[in-house]
């Protein structure tokens, strides 16, 4: 990988909004990786070419024992430090500050802000809204810093130490609910870390190319191709690398929704000629799922039935050195995330190692986030269909019939499922809206179709929006849209006689139904 202009390491504590935080960095062109706070040092951060750090926020208390702690030391590598919550109380009680607990009860959502001005806040109005979440905060601030901003409830909701370039915020700029939280990480980028803001996901391209030409050397590659955006991009990427040396598997396990499987064959059965398989699985899956009802085990034995018939292929295709994932950078922050966290980083590989031998594994895409892969794929010539998937769960339609799966059941929502979606994009309404789909229940309900009775099934309807997936409303749709969407589903589905919309949120509810 090329060298990096600048840098900024942001040092987890258990937040939530670690990988917000990194993305939000390189919305401002500036790369960013995530680290756990116990796995880099004070030194192998000044002599890691960082421009800044950013301490995340955490759920623990930073007085508590056990409570995770960096070194002292991070904070006099001359490098600059943000503390963002619990970043910000970690960096006052490392050197010398009070913790105490919020006057009443705490803050929790948006709050009003008052700054100072300048600086950090430069280009921020001195009254602001603010994101809080916190009940501890800071009652006296360590020495050479001074408090810049408050609220209501706290007198310390900022701090600086100018001449050593620590910065703490007791709110979450990185949110979107704070009104100038872009502003005030544009002014610690640029104004005191001095960065210049040339990241640009897109160059990343050639980068990886040549890396993987130079680990891959003259050997051959594996790549499970499933049609997702991540498998997809990384098969593409591969191939503008190595070539014909690139060997993809698509398993067809007859779950994908209307007219995929032929749009990922068709895109790149010409790059790949031979080199392309398609399995046609429908069959075996089917029998596989038959009788099963339990979410679960629906999810087990499609994983299970998925990794027997790769292995039933791989051992067709001859010699093979390397397998290539599709490995995203949220699954390598999560991979360093304790012991579970282990098996994250290897999940689209299953068992295959112990089926064959590798001398390694590549993973293209590991430093990008989702729309970061979304502008490589783009970049890389891929379809839109491809490229803006939305999306999908690893098991496919089977969770979202509720019941036994059945090729019928299959048709069934395969066609109502796409009347919906080619609704909402007529209607422009596909980039409003995160993730949007239709659930066949295992519910009849009474109809009149003809001018007789009619007791067919009942489909969901289900559109939500979400920022990052951990939580999500359901989407506003206009009830014309609705409308059109029940018509044409009872018109061309005889055995559909309910359309319903779902207007659950997550939490309480999931994003899909099993």
């Amino acid at each position: 990988m090329t060298t990096l202009t600048d840098k900024i390491l942001v040092l987890d504590f258990g937040g939530q909004y670690d990988r917000l935080i990194a993305r939000r960095v390189r919305e401002q062109h500036v790369f960013s990786e995530v680290k756990p706070y116990d796995a880099v040092t004070a030194r192998e951060i000044a002599d890691g070419g960082y421009s800044g750090v950013i301490f995340t926020g955490g759920p623990n208390s930073v007085t508590e024992e056990g409570a995770p702690r960096c070194e002292r030391a991070v904070l006099e590598t001359g490098v600059p430090v943000l503390g963002i919550c619990y970043g910000h109380q970690l960096m006052t009680y490392l050197l010398g500050g009070r913790i105490g607990k919020a006057a009443e009860a705490g803050e929790y959502g948006k709050v009003e802000l008052f700054s100072v001005g300048g600086g950090l806040f430069a280009g921020v109005p001195a009254k602001s809204d603010c994101w809080m979440s916190h009940f501890d905060s800071v009652t006296a601030v360590p020495e050479g810093f001074t408090a810049i901003a408050r609220t209501a409830a706290c007198p310390c909701a900022a701090m600086a130490d100018e001449k050593h370039k620590l910065y703490g915020v007791q709110f979450h700029p990185e949110v979107t609910h704070t009104a100038f939280g872009k502003q005030i990480l544009h002014n610690f980028l640029f104004n005191v870390c001095g960065c210049k803001g040339d990241w640009n996901s897109g160059d990343f391209i050639a980068a990886a190319v040549d890396e993987c030409r130079e680990k891959i050397g003259d050997g051959r590659v594996l790549c499970a191709l499933s049609g997702g955006v991540d498998s997809s991009v990384a098969a593409a990427l591969l191939h503008r690398a190595v070539g014909e040396r690139l060997v993809c598997v698509f398993v067809d396990h007859g779950l994908l929704r209307k007219n995929e499987a032929e749009t990922v064959e068709k895109t790149f059965r010409p790059l790949l000629g031979d080199n392309f398989i398609r399995v046609d699985a429908a069959d075996r899956f089917l029998k596989r799922l038959a009788g099963v009802t339990e979410p679960e085990n629906k999810r087990k034995a499609i994983g299970e039935e998925f990794i027997r018939t790769f292995e039933d292929v791989s051992r067709t295709v001859g010699t093979v050195n390397y397998l290539a994932q599709g490995t995203i950078y949220p699954d390598v922050i999560e991979s360093g995330k304790g012991d579970a966290a282990t098996i994250k980083s290897h999940h689209n590989v299953g068992g295959l190692p112990s089926v064959m031998a590798f001398d390694g594994i590549v993973e293209p895409l590991r430093l990008l986030f989702k729309d970061e892969v979304r502008a490589a794929g783009r970049a890389l010539g891929l379809p839109k269909e491809l490229v803006e998937r939305q999306p999908f769960p690893g098991p496919g339609l089977a969770i979202r019939i509720l019941g036994e799966v059945t090729a019928e059941k299959l048709d069934i929502l395969r066609e109502a499922d796409a009347i919906f979606r080619e609704e909402l994009e007529t209607a422009a309404l596909g980039s409003r809206t995160a993730q949007y789909f239709a659930v066949l229940t295992d519910s009849r309900s009474v109809g009149v179709k003809g001018d007789a009775r009619s007791y067919g099934r009942t489909v969901v309807l289900r559109a939500v929006t979400t920022d990052d997936f951990m939580t999500a409303d359901w989407a506003r749709l206009p009830y014309e849209v609705l409308e059109r969407a029940s018509s044409r589903i009872t018109d061309a589905l005889p055995e559909i006689t309910r359309v319903v919309y779902d207007i659950t949120s997550k939490p309480p509810a999931t994003v899909e139904w099993e």
